[in-house]
């Protein structure tokens, strides 16, 4: 219940006290402030990390070919394994209603792209439209790669922005011809990845007109696929280490390599990738809201040594009011209340001043592993309670101590 007595006795108080509690406060706002902003400084390195992160679709698992190094069936070590048509539409056939997307590319690292005057050396390789999604490709101008362009293996380019960049300047280079290796490519796209300028200095074209235009064959360089999403994270993680099982044994079998042969066929799984990418996030958090906590603690003893001065120097209208009748619940809801009222004032300041410091220097700061600080609406909320809590504890010791005050104690002190 409202009590405008209560209120007056803790102006009075503050007022006669302003230096003092100006520096309460000071260290209650600091620790508040200090915890925000590293919690701030915390999601701006998460974001970071997730951008780094970003190249390849979250679950993806790549499968290439590779030498095998023990003999199986009469045929000796040292064959080098080359992946075919046959062996992604086999992965397909039986594994295909377990993933989410799939595509299988064809690389090639040293091609001639022309256009008019201007030409460069960059990597080319041939993809199935989903591989657009599994390297988290973003269209800035066109669209890539698609089924129709499979089946007609349609002479067709989806540019990076870098090569764009290099090649046409500020031209759009959408309808325009391009000359791959002497081999003329009509551009339909350009896109742009989060990796960067490694990336986008790529030319895409379709699997199916990669293999004829430059006598590949039915040759294939790598498999992709990526896991349905699973919000369990150990759920997610055992069925993507039983299709990584599953795939290679069938693979193996296809290729006659010995099942124990782990040389001859290698698979990256994202996906146990993700777990130290999780972990990593989490002792960054961890860390963050130790050192703020531990500010505030500081804060905290701080506004309690305060409190316990408060009611040294109040120990005689404490027996008085206690002498008169006033309960312990009432001695003790003074100085609380004064507590929470300082920490809970001081707090919202310290709060509201992060927040203005990360809004304004946040944008400012440009790197790839530091990107948008920010605090979301439920930590904005655990502070508060925060607040509330550290004014509590730090003015209940003191209240305690006063409760405990014995009347004839207190009036004889001096």
């Amino acid at each position: 219940m409202f009590n405008i007595e209560r209120w007056q006795e803790i102006f009075e108080a503050i007022a006669k006290n302003k230096l003092r509690t100006f520096l309460t406060g000071i260290s209650v706002a600091s620790g508040i402030f200090i915890l925000v902003i590293l919690l701030g400084v915390g999601k701006g390195l998460q974001n970071g990390i997730e951008k780094q992160f970003e190249r390849d679709a979250a679950g993806i698992i790549e499968v290439w070919s590779g030498m095998t190094t023990k003999e199986y069936k009469g045929l000796n070590p040292g064959r080098q394994i080359q992946f075919r048509n046959s062996d992604y539409d086999l992965s397909v056939q039986k594994y295909g209603d377990k993933v989410d997307k799939k595509a299988a590319t064809y690389n090639e690292w040293n091609g001639l792209v022309t256009y008019g005057k201007e030409s460069g050396n960059y990597q080319y390789r041939g993809a199935y439209p989903d591989y657009q999604f599994i390297e988290n490709a973003t269209m800035a101008e066109g669209r890539f790669i698609n089924n129709s362009d499979m089946e007609s293996n349609a002479k067709i380019a989806v540019i990076g922005m870098k090569l764009k960049q290099d090649i046409f300047k500020d031209k759009s280079p959408i309808g325009e011809e391009i000359t791959l290796n002497n081999i003329n490519f009509k551009v339909v796209g350009v896109f742009v990845d989060p990796a960067g300028e490694r990336e986008e200095t790529r030319v895409y074209i379709p699997l199916t007109t990669m293999q004829k235009a430059f006598g590949a064959g039915d040759k294939v360089s790598v498999l992709f696929y990526t896991m349905k999403k699973n919000q369990d994270y150990d759920a997610a993680l055992a069925e993507a280490e039983k299709f990584e099982t599953g795939l290679k044994q069938l693979l193996k079998s296809k290729n006659t390599i010995a099942p124990d042969d782990d040389s001859a066929i290698g698979v990256h799984n994202s996906v146990k990738d993700a777990k130290q990418f999780y972990s990593l996030n989490l002792y960054i958090r961890l860390f963050f809201w130790w050192v703020g906590i531990c500010t505030i603690i500081a804060g905290v003893v701080g506004v309690s040594n305060i409190m316990l001065i408060i009611v040294k120097e109040r120990t005689k209208e404490i027996g008085i009011r206690k002498a008169l009748g006033a309960p312990p619940i009432s001695i003790i809801g003074m100085i609380l209340h004064e507590s929470i009222f300082i920490t809970t004032i001081a707090g919202f300041v310290g709060l509201l001043m992060s927040l203005i410091l990360l809004e304004l220097v946040g944008p400012q700061i440009k790197s790839e592993f530091f990107v948008n600080p920010s605090v979301d609406f439920n930590v904005a909320l655990t502070t508060l309670f925060l607040l509330v809590f550290s004014g509590a504890l730090a003015g209940f010791f003191p209240a305690y101590r006063a409760a405990k005050i014995r009347p004839i104690v207190a009036l004889r002190d001096e």
